[in-house]
């Protein structure tokens, strides 16, 4: 609850967001997964759904996210899927 009360700032601290676009950039997607699970929040935007990229380099970064997130999952307390601004629970309980 006291993630929920705090102010713009503090969550900018606390919390990383767009992070499928840095599983693309990472060689490393285990020491990556591991530096994100330091964050109390952590977001990713899913990719994984619709049409297959033709463009080989996309198909890697779309892989590359679906792994990212499965490594945050099972480092993870608490796994929230948001989908039209209602959350369902994955994993543990919200808060």
């Amino acid at each position: 609850m006291e993630l929920l009360r705090c102010g713009a700032a503090e969550l900018a601290r606390r919390a990383v967001w767009d992070v499928q676009d840095l599983a693309a950039k990472s060689g490393d997607l285990p020491a990556l997964a591991e530096e994100l699970a330091k964050y109390d929040v952590v977001i990713a935007t899913e990719v994984g759904g619709g049409v297959v990229p033709v463009s080989p380099d996309e198909r890697a970064a779309r892989e590359a996210a679906g792994r990212l997130n499965c490594l945050l999952a099972q480092r993870a307390e608490t796994v929230a899927r948001v989908f039209c601004g209602i959350p369902m629970v994955l994993k543990g309980e919200l808060p």
